[in-house]
């Protein structure tokens, strides 16, 4: 029967490649988000490493500023303050 309709063999088989194509259209798209994600994640790590490292190494600087302030409070407090001269007081 199929041979005497020579279009209803041609629709199948069109049929059949539209359903191949389209299967081949979803595995790549599949595959494309896939490689997307695994690229993204991969961003968002690094990102979030190189946060606590700057992190790090903004409480390292904040401790040397302490620590340079702690010891120019010491310094300051062993140290004599020169005394300023006094201006004449006038007499009347």
């Amino acid at each position: 029967m199929a041979a005497s309709n020579p279009g209803s063999l041609k629709t199948e088989q069109e049929s059949e490649g539209s359903t191949q194509s389209t299967a081949d259209m979803t595995a790549f798209v599949q595959n494309l988000l896939v490689q997307m994600q695994t690229r993204f994640q991969a961003m968002s790590d690094s990102i979030v490493s190189k946060i606590d490292e700057m992190g790090s190494k903004i409480d390292e600087l904040e401790q040397s500023i302490n620590d340079l302030k702690a010891e120019m409070g010491a310094e300051g407090a062993t140290k004599p303050k020169s005394e300023e001269p006094k201006p004449p007081e006038e007499s009347a």
